[in-house]
């Protein structure tokens, strides 16, 4: 396996900087629902960002998409940590975070249950990564990063809150 680091942590912040400025560019205040494991802290990272550009504090969630995943047939039972979305959604616009879009299926999985606790006025979606190569048409309101990857490449996103020594985006790639 061949890794590369492609963002580094200035370019990550600097990225979040900016995704803050345009989910607050798009009108009603929104609240932000992260997609554990690794959209969580972005979310709480937006949220901070928002409040210092704003000066008012976005509501904040969580949602575990594990049991609403559509590949879990065959495998062990995975360990899920729950969601938490301590406000109404009903009538919000609500923005989705999550680090990486690939397929879309973790979106779908995430539309799904984020449904399961009301109905927003609006959802939108942002990631830190796209890379391409989707199975369902779905697509960011917004990206840090948009790069074309292989599909049999891995991305991954390192964040010092999930015990990274520093931020970071990294394309692993198999050997040829």
């Amino acid at each position: 396996m061949k890794e590369s680091v492609l963002h580094n942590a200035a370019e990550v912040a600097e990225a979040l900087s900016l995704l803050a400025r345009r989910i607050l560019g798009e009108g009603e205040f929104p609240a932000l629902v992260g997609i554990r494991t690794n959209g969580v802290p972005l979310a709480q990272r937006l949220g901070g960002l928002i409040r210092e550009q704003a000066g008012r504090v976005a509501d904040m969630g969580a949602l575990d998409i594990t049991l609403y995943r559509d590949d879990l047939a065959g495998r062990a039972m995975p360990l899920v940590k729950g969601s938490d979305i301590p406000f109404s959604v009903d009538g919000r616009r609500i923005v989705l975070v999550d680090d990486v879009l690939f397929t879309g299926r973790t979106v779908r999985a995430a539309l799904n249950e984020l449904y399961d606790f009301g109905r927003p006025s609006r959802v939108q979606l942002c990631v830190l990564v796209d890379r391409g190569h989707r199975e369902l048409p779905i697509a960011p309101d917004w990206a840090g990063f948009r790069f074309d990857t292989r599909r049999e490449d891995k991305v991954r996103v390192e964040l010092s809150e999930t015990g990274a020594a520093a931020d970071r985006v990294l394309v692993i790639s198999p050997l040829q």
